[in-house]
C-alpha cells in the first residue's frame, strides 16, 4: 500500500498553562504578523508592574514550537475563576498567534483554558484581529459562549494610497504649516527632533512635560495621559526595558527655547505605525503646533518605510482632515466556557452589550 493513500493527520498540539509570564511568549511574538510584533513578555511585564496582577500564561505548542502565548490574570473575586488579558488599553489588549498556527492549536487551548477558568474577557480589540478573531470562531463551534460590546470605531491612514491620488501631503498644506512655523518662532527658537531607541525611557519625561501643560490635565484628573505619573507613564517606562519594543518606539518632539511644546508618540509595527498619544502645550495653539509636528512626523515615517497610520479612536474631526478613513470597530469580547456558565452568559449577553458606547 502506498504512503498516499493513508490520512495526513493534522500536527499534534500539545498545551500547558504555566505560572506566571512564559518565556514563550517571544517565541511565538516573532512568527505572529507584524501586527502583533509588539505583544511580547515585556509588554505583559510591563502591564503588570503597572496595573498589577499575578499572571499566568496559556501555551500550545504545534509540533515542538511554541505556537500560541495566552497571558491572563485573575479579576473579580477568585470563586468566579474569571481572568482577562493584561496589557495597555491601547492600541489594544490581545495575545500572540503564530501565523501559520493549524486550528488543532485552537481547539486544544480552548479545551485547556476551559479547565482553568469560567470565563476570559479578552480587548478591547479590533474586529479583524488576527488572534482573538479565531479565536472566537473555535470557541463558538466548541459551544462557549461569546458576549461582545462596542467600545468605538477605529480610523486608519493609508499614506501609500494618498500618494497614489497625488503628492502627499499637498503643497498647499506645506505652505500653510511652513507660515505658521514662521510665526511660532516668534515665541523663541523652535526645534523638531525625532526620537527612538535609545532615547527611552529618559525622553518620556519631555513628553509628560507635555501632557502636564496640555488640556488633559486642566480638564480632566489626568488619568488618561499617557506618559505622566499619575497616568499611565509607569507602564511606558516600563514596556521601554525591553531593547525591541524601545526601538519600536517613536517620537516627534518640538521644543520652543528647549522647552517641550508638542509631541506625537507612536509605536510601529512593520509597514503600520499605531499613533499612541499626540499634544501641545496651549500656550502655542494660536500657531498649531499639534498639527505642525505632527505632518512632519508622517513624513518621517514614510522615510522608515511607514504606509499606514493606525489612530484608534476618538477626535475623528482632524484624523479625516489628514486623509484617515473609519476602520474596523473595537470591541470588548467576553468568552464563557461551555455548559452552564455558558447558558448564564448567553442571558446576561445584552447587559454586556449595552454596557458601551
Amino acid at each position: 500500500m502506498r504512503l498516499s493513500t493513508f490520512e495526513r493527520l493534522p500536527p499534534a498540539a500539545r498545551a500547558r498553562i504555566d505560572d506566571g509570564l512564559s518565556v514563550a511568549i517571544d517565541a511565538v511574538a516573532t512568527r505572529a504578523p507584524s501586527t502583533h510584533g509588539f505583544l511580547r513578555y515585556g509588554w505583559y511585564a510591563a502591564a503588570l508592574d503597572a496595573y498589577g496582577g499575578r499572571a499566568r500564561t496559556l501555551v500550545v505548542e504545534e509540533e515542538g514550537r511554541p505556537a500560541l502565548a495566552l497571558p491572563f490574570v485573575g479579576i473579580g473575586p477568585g470563586f468566579a475563576r474569571a481572568a482577562a488579558v493584561p496589557g495597555s488599553y491601547w492600541p489594544f489588549r490581545s495575545f500572540p498567534l503564530a501565523a501559520d498556527a493549524g486550528e488543532a492549536v485552537l481547539r486544544v487551548a480552548l479545551a485547556t483554558l476551559a479547565c482553568a477558568v469560567t470565563l476570559l474577557r479578552i480587548g478591547p480589540v479590533y474586529d479583524d484581529d488576527a488572534a482573538v478573531m479565531p479565536l472566537i470562531a473555535a470557541a463558538r463551534a466548541q459551544g462557549w459562549a461569546v458576549l461582545d460590546r462596542f467600545v468605538a470605531d477605529s480610523w486608519l491612514l493609508d499614506m501609500a494610497a494618498r500618494q497614489q491620488e497625488g503628492a502627499w501631503p499637498r503643497g498647499s498644506t506645506l505652505r500653510k504649516n511652513r507660515f505658521h512655523e514662521k510665526h511660532l518662532a516668534s515665541h523663541g527658537v523652535p526645534d523638531w527632533r525625532f526620537l527612538s531607541g535609545a532615547d527611552w525611557p529618559a525622553a518620556f519625561d519631555d513628553l509628560a512635560a507635555v501632557e502636564q501643560a496640555s488640556w488633559i490635565a486642566s480638564r480632566t484628573d489626568g488619568r488618561d495621559a499617557k506618559f505622566t505619573r499619575p497616568g499611565h507613564g509607569a507602564f511606558w517606562r516600563a514596556a521601554a526595558q525591553d531593547p525591541v519594543l524601545a526601538q519600536r518606539m517613536r517620537a516627534a518632539l518640538l521644543t520652543i527655547d528647549g522647552t517641550p511644546a508638542a509631541f506625537s508618540f507612536d509605536l510601529d509595527a512593520g509597514a503600520l505605525t499605531y499613533a499612541i498619544a499626540n499634544s501641545y502645550d496651549p500656550a502655542y495653539a494660536k500657531h498649531s503646533p499639534g498639527k505642525l509636528l505632527y505632518y512632519r512626523n508622517l513624513v518621517q515615517a514614510q522615510t522608515r518605510g511607514i504606509t499606514r497610520v493606525d489612530w484608534g479612536a476618538g477626535d475623528s474631526g482632524y484624523k479625516q482632515v489628514i486623509g484617515a478613513d473609519r476602520g474596523p470597530a473595537i470591541r470588548d469580547w467576553v468568552l464563557v466556557r461551555p455548559g452552564m456558565p455558558a447558558l448564564v452568559g448567553r442571558l446576561a449577553a445584552g447587559a454586556w452589550r449595552r454596557s458601551g458606547q
